[in-house]
Formats: structure tokens, C-alpha cells, sequence
């Protein structure tokens, strides 16, 4: 292994982000060898052993999959309640992968499993603003400038405005179905927002997370993100990252 920055080896080891990291090193939780190293972008290599709070570490070779989420179970590896959780339906191998952000449990679509916490960390970051698409169908006709409101902002918890970006696809007396895309991650966004005026969602499933989609995939099941498709997500989030500095 060439020489890796300090903050780099800790995220890679699933720790932390990078930005966490540098916390950690400034703060005198990390060790090198036998040195308390608080500067940053100290250089570690492959015989060096690292500690956080007098814990070894060591880097993981991250994973990265897709994963379909059916309707009726949560995201989470353990549940007080004794709810059925997504992980009772992946092999005991991925049970260290964590799910970048959550679908409730009436709600299915794309999940990203992964054990990059740096990665976790810039998909889920509010300052970063991912865009994540969901098809949505609610048991009514959305009226236009209920949609415009949506657009503007609706506060659905107290100070708290969200926001969306909605494409009506399909339209009748009974139902509307939606293209929608937040940039947020608030807890039931989409469903809060409908709420708000009145309107059940009988309906709602992630179709994308930044550049990752979930066709190709069957309910419940899972597949491993190409290099490639990582590659391009991390390009899309340094030009986000770049445009919100």
C-alpha cells in the first residue's frame, strides 16, 4: 500500500468521513505506531499501525450493492419491536453493509448497502443535497397549486420547510401518479407533505439515489455496484459538492 493520508485510512476503515476524521486527529484520539499524531494530512504506509482511543484499526475493502426493499420491512439491522427488518432477507455476509438513508416500511425501491462511511456520509449530507426520485401515487386529484406549494416549501414539522420537485405522470378522479425528487432527507417526507393537504399516498418507491437506479432488479433481491457505476456516482458528488461551495 503507498502512502495514504491519515484521514483517509481511518474513513476507509469504515470509521468515519473523512471530515470526521480530521475531528478525531486534531482532537489527540488517534495513535501511529507509538505517536500521537494531531496533524493533518500525516502520511501513514502499509506497516503502520493505526489506533482510535487505543484501538487498532485496520481498512476493509468496501461493498457496494443495490438492494430492491419490499413493502413490510424496515431499515435496520434490529428491531425492539420484533418487526421483520431488511436484513432477514440478505445472506449473513452483508449483515455488516449499512443502508445509505431509510424507506419506511410500507415503502419499497432502491437501497444502496454499503460499508463506506465516507460514502454514506456525502450520499446523506443535508449540505450536499442528493437528489433521490420516487414514483408516488396518491388516492386523489393533486390540484396544481397544492404542487406549487410543494415546490415552494410546506413546513410539515416545526421549522422545518420541505421541499419537491414533482412531474404529474398520470392523472383521474381516484388517483395521481408522480414522478418526485427530494433533495432533502426528512423522515416520511413525501408522505408528510401530502398529509398536509389531505391526500393518502397509497404508493411510494425509490426508483433512483443520485446516479444509482434500481431497474434491473426484482423485489427482494440484490446486486453489487460495477466499479464503473461508482466511479461515476463519486464524479456526480464532487460536482455537486463543488456547486454548493
Amino acid at each position: 500500500m503507498p502512502s495514504t493520508r491519515l484521514n483517509k485510512y481511518i474513513a476507509s476503515a469504515g470509521i468515519c468521513s473523512r471530515r470526521k476524521a480530521d475531528e478525531l486527529i486534531e482532537s489527540g484520539a488517534v495513535i501511529v505506531n507509538d505517536k500521537r499524531v494531531t496533524e493533518l494530512g500525516f502520511l501513514v504506509g502499509e506497516k503502520d499501525k493505526v489506533f482510535i482511543n487505543n484501538k487498532l484499526i485496520h481498512p476493509v475493502k468496501h461493498q457496494y450493492y443495490r438492494f430492491f426493499k419490499p413493502a413490510g420491512y424496515i431499515t435496520t439491522a434490529d428491531d425492539e419491536k420484533g418487526r421483520k427488518t431488511i436484513y432477514d432477507l440478505l445472506p449473513p455476509e452483508m449483515f455488516t453493509l449499512k443502508p445509505v438513508g431509510r424507506l419506511d416500511k410500507d415503502s419499497t425501491g432502491l437501497l444502496i448497502l454499503t460499508n463506506d462511511g465516507e460514502l454514506i456520509n456525502e450520499l446523506t449530507h443535508p449540505s450536499i443535497k442528493v437528489p433521490k426520485v420516487y414514483l408516488v401515487s396518491i388516492d386523489k386529484l393533486v390540484q396544481p397549486h397544492e404542487l406549487e406549494q410543494m415546490a415552494n416549501g410546506i413546513e410539515i414539522e416545526k421549522g422545518k420547510k420541505a421541499y419537491a420537485d414533482i412531474e404529474v405522470l398520470e392523472v383521474d378522479k381516484q388517483r395521481t401518479m408522480m414522478r418526485i425528487t427530494l433533495y432533502q432527507g426528512m423522515n416520511r417526507q413525501i408522505r408528510k407533505m401530502f398529509e398536509y393537504f389531505g391526500y393518502e399516498v397509497k404508493s411510494l418507491k425509490r426508483i433512483q439515489h443520485a446516479t444509482i437506479q434500481l431497474e434491473g432488479l426484482k423485489r427482494g433481491e440484490w446486486k453489487p455496484i460495477k466499479p464503473k457505476q461508482i466511479k461515476e456516482l463519486r464524479n456526480f458528488l464532487n460536482r455537486i459538492a463543488a456547486k454548493n461551495d
